[in-house]
């Protein structure tokens, strides 16, 4: 038997390639749209592409199977799990197989057995995996969103990123049924879960690549939990915010992504030609840093750093609706269409080499955080948190101090600019000023001229001394 992990950084994703090395046969599990890494995994195994599954309808990347499935010619299995609501809709499309609980899948001496495992989504299933070669039990488990290393996949999705209500608590119970099913299999069974460290699909996911069940079973808190109350109540708190992307993505991966057959090209665009799209109000993200945007940019730009977490707030505070530019060094170009596309987004209509550019000394105001402390008191003053509801939770600055202080994370900044007064400073902070900084070129780029980034974030504010509130939330509770 043949094991590969293929990881995509910027989406903390990983898919799994198993092969029979005696017949040649190869299963892509949960692939992402860059199908061309599976074709080439595989053949430098000596396998060929015969099967391709995943372990759910995901949330937060467009979905590779339908790609891969007709470019190969490998046979499709797809949870028939779930209910009406959660099957695909372009299986009749495909030579699929519709899987249930206890259904078999051969990869030549490879067996892979099907458990249902509902809770992160009603459909999601888990895949066993044994080498009948040299084995009667098995060696390990895909385990999708189900179970990551030191984490469990988040139950609260449907009903915050897909806007389907009442279903979190219905899913932290499934969950929970599902991880006490799963605990009956042996502590020696290997673990290799779909997502790694800084994806959105948990709230704490190691930086390990895979685990055992019994490793898990000591030290990781969702298999530990004491009791189903304890558990519902503990994994729906704290989960931070779901980019904005992830209802497009269900949507799309439902209904069948579309298919690419080659990454986007877009053109490269003379200097003038791109300043006429920027003067016409089309989208522009620069992906320099944060520093190079802040010392000189194009205004009506929104700065979105490329790095690795770019698909999130790319896709969290762009349209999939209008064509988009971007502004870059030449060398970060195919990365940044792969990126983009890999979410969905492949309306990107052209770019320019920010070497090109005589970029105006448009600095961005700033202020460290001792100083937006020292307006705390000013009525004249709105103080923006644009972190996650968590973090305002553990800590923010005081909302009675006389300064208005609003709480609206990055994500959600988009659709209520219309909240924010344009006539009075705006002192804009998160943790660290990542996320702020993208914030006021966002308000910028929508006309706001009162916008100043606190610098060093709420990390700042607490290391100046200045003055803390908490809130006090149930476990559980909707935001």
């Amino acid at each position: 038997m043949i094991i590969k992990r293929l990881y995509d950084d910027g989406l903390a994703q990983a898919s799994w390639l198993v092969g029979c090395a005696a017949t040649g046969e190869a299963l892509v599990v949960d692939p992402n749209r860059d199908i061309e890494r599976y074709v080439q995994a595989a053949a430098a195994e000596g396998l060929r592409l015969t099967h391709v599954t995943e372990t759910h309808i995901h949330a937060d990347f467009v979905s590779g199977l339908r790609e891969l499935a007709t470019r190969t010619g490998a046979r499709a299995y797809l949870s028939a799990e779930g209910g009406p609501d959660w099957q695909y809709g372009f299986a009749g499309e495909l030579d699929a197989v519709l899987l249930r609980d206890g259904d078999v899948i051969r990869v030549g001496n490879v067996r892979v057995q099907v458990l249902h495992t509902p809770g992160h989504t009603p459909e999601h299933l888990s895949f066993l995996v044994t080498d009948t070669a040299g084995a009667d039990r098995p060696m390990g488990a895909f385990t999708g969103d189900f179970i990551f290393v030191g984490d469990v996949g988040r139950p609260d999705l449907l009903e915050k990123a897909a806007g389907i209500r009442n279903t979190m608590a219905a899913g932290a119970r499934q969950l929970y049924a599902s991880l006490q099913r799963f605990k009956e299999l042996p502590d020696f069974l290997q673990l290799w879960p779909g997502h790694g460290a800084g994806s959105a699909c948990g709230k704490a996911l190691g930086a390990v690549p895979q685990s055992t069940l019994g490793y898990e079973r000591l030290f990781n808190w969702g298999l530990a939990a004491p009791s189903e109350q304890q558990f519902v109540g503990d994994v729906l708190a704290g989960q931070p915010e779901p980019p904005k992307y992830f209802a497009v993505m269900k949507r799309v991966n439902r209904e069948g992504p579309r298919l690419l057959h080659s990454w986007p090209s877009p053109p490269r665009l003379a200097p003038a030609a791109f300043r006429e799209r920027l003067a016409a109000g089309a989208p522009v993200i620069d992906l320099r840093t944060r520093a190079e945007f802040s010392s000189a940019h194009l205004p009506g730009t929104l700065s979105i750093p490329f790095n690795r977490s770019f698909s999130t707030w790319a896709g969290s505070l762009l349209s999939y609706e209008r064509d988009l530019y971007l502004v870059t060094p030449a060398a970060l170009v195919a990365a940044a269409v792969r990126q983009l596309a890999l979410i969905g987004m492949d309306r990107v209509a052209g770019w320019v080499d920010s070497g090109d550019l005589e970029l105006p000394p448009a600095r961005v105001a700033e202020v460290d955080a001792a100083e937006a402390c020292a307006r705390l008191a000013d009525a004249d003053v709105t103080i923006l948190d644009v972190r996650g509801r968590s973090e305002w939770d553990a800590g923010h600055a005081p909302v009675d101090a006389g300064a208005a202080v609003r709480h609206i994370p990055l994500g959600d900044l988009p659709d209520r600019l219309h909240e924010l007064p344009r006539d009075r400073p705006l002192l804009v902070h998160c943790q660290a000023g990542a996320r702020s900084a993208m914030a006021v070129s966002l308000l910028e780029a929508h006309g706001f001229t009162n916008a100043t980034n606190v610098r060093d974030g709420f990390d700042g504010w607490r290391a100046a001394g200045c003055p803390v509130q908490r809130e006090t939330v149930l476990a559980g509770a909707s935001s």
